[in-house]
């Protein structure tokens, strides 16, 4: 064989080899629309492979699992009404992205490029660190909006629209417009907000600040100054700062806490012992679970919680089925509610819920057409509409106290008129 031939053969040869291994690394199915190929990836003639990727585990013991029992409860009533289209959902459960960001990364990237998933319903954490990937690979994403991923990219859904505002976006009031509610007003009201010394408490100081002002209280402290990855043993200093912030050295009338519920325990506990009076609030602590232990019931009595979802309380159609959706996910047993099942469940919901408007061609093409006119009411979120999601909340809430072992109503759901966000 002569020497050019044998560098002809060669090339070919390793031509086709890349050619191989570039099909055996997709798995035949494109990542985008539009793919020669004609093939959607995830999506098959009877069914649509979705994953999630959620914290079901973190070094503080916070844990956001009942999300996914939220959305296997969605989708398994979806698929006994016959699915989507004709097309029954195969969910392959959630990754565990233990809140670390590396772990977020890699948690989407294997359920793209191993499992081969359409979309990724729900994705729950305080990091989202695979977002642009998910976004590049043009990924319908679902899940809670408390992050500035959710706020733009154009294939990431938050299920209560985007609840970090982007500028000229807007701010939801449901925490400030309740709180001046149960208070009989904010007018001469002071308020105290304290995060985690992270981009994202700090992006919270900032929000809530604005919030808290525009509905009429007067800002005495607000600072994202608590070790972000270490619980605090000793709560002290910040309760000392805490008391003395609101005028004339006085406590304030609210202390507001953009904390997860380790971190609520230990700070809520340290004011009461001070002798604090006034109102806690923070968004995390609706979860009867936290009620088992004694400990926890006494620490968190009397705090007011941030709902961005109909109360387990409310007698809705919409609340009934939900209980009933979850007791069938959950082998028939009566399980304790927690704010992460609905999380999951509704990001689900709102998934299925443009899926169905894509028609039975579905491809990412047809999600995004749907997605870009999608509206609807009623929902346990309130009204839904898209892209309205992606650059602001859909503004609606409730407050839930607990009282005496058990969850209130403080403030009904009810949709508020959201502010500019500057």
């Amino acid at each position: 064989m002569s020497r050019t031939i044998r560098t002809l053969a060669t090339a070919t040869a390793a031509l086709l080899l890349a050619t191989a291994c570039n099909s055996a690394s997709t798995g035949g199915a494109p990542a985008r629309p539009g793919d020669a190929r004609g093939t959607v990836r995830g999506v098959t003639a009877d069914s649509i492979k979705v994953g999630g990727i959620v914290s079901m585990t973190s070094a503080s013991g916070y844990s956001k699992k009942d999300t996914d029992l939220g959305a296997r409860a969605r989708y398994a009533r979806a698929n006994a009404e016959g699915g989507v289209n004709g097309r029954r959902i195969e969910y392959l459960g959630a990754e565990d992205d233990g809140q670390d960001p590396g772990r977020n990364l890699a948690a989407a990237r294997k359920l793209v490029q191993q499992e081969q998933v359409f979309a990724v319903a729900p994705m729950s954490s305080v990091t989202f660190a695979g977002a642009d990937f998910l976004d590049t690979q043009a990924v319908p994403t679902v899940g809670w909006g408390t992050l500035p991923s959710f706020c733009g990219p154009r294939h990431i859904y938050g299920f209560n629209g985007c609840l970090v505002p982007t500028p000229g976006g807007t701010l939801n009031q449901t925490w400030p417009e309740g709180l001046a509610d149960i208070l009989g007003g904010a007018r001469g009201r002071s308020v105290a907000l304290i995060a985690g010394d992270s981009d994202a408490g700090r992006f919270g100081i900032r929000t809530f600040t604005q919030g808290f002002k525009a509905a009429g209280f007067g800002l005495a402290y607000a600072k994202a100054s608590v070790p972000a990855t270490s619980l605090p043993s000793d709560w002290s200093a910040y309760t000392k700062e805490i008391l003395r912030s609101g005028p004339g050295g006085r406590a304030p009338d609210v202390v507001v806490s953009v904390m997860q519920t380790p971190y609520n325990i230990g700070l809520f506990t340290a004011l009461k012992r001070a002798g604090y009076r006034g109102v806690l609030t923070d968004p995390t602590d609706y979860d009867p679970g936290l009620l088992a232990k004694d400990a926890t019931r006494q620490a968190l009595d009397g705090v007011v919680v941030l709902l961005q979802f109909q109360p387990f309380e409310a007698d809705s159609p919409a609340m009934r089925r939900f209980k009933a959706d979850v007791r069938s996910a959950a082998g028939g047993k009566d399980v304790p509610l927690s704010m992460h099942m609905m999380t999951g469940y509704m990001s689900a919901d709102l998934f299925l819920s443009i899926a169905a408007k894509a028609g039975k061609e579905l491809s990412v093409e047809s999600f995004q057409k749907a997605a870009a006119g999608f509206s609807d009411t009623g929902t346990l979120v309130g009204d839904r509409a898209e892209p309205k999601g992606q650059k602001e909340s859909f503004g609606c809430g409730a407050l839930v106290r607990l009282r005496n072992g058990r969850y209130e109503v403080a403030v009904p759901f009810r949709c508020y008129p959201p502010i500019p966000f500057g």
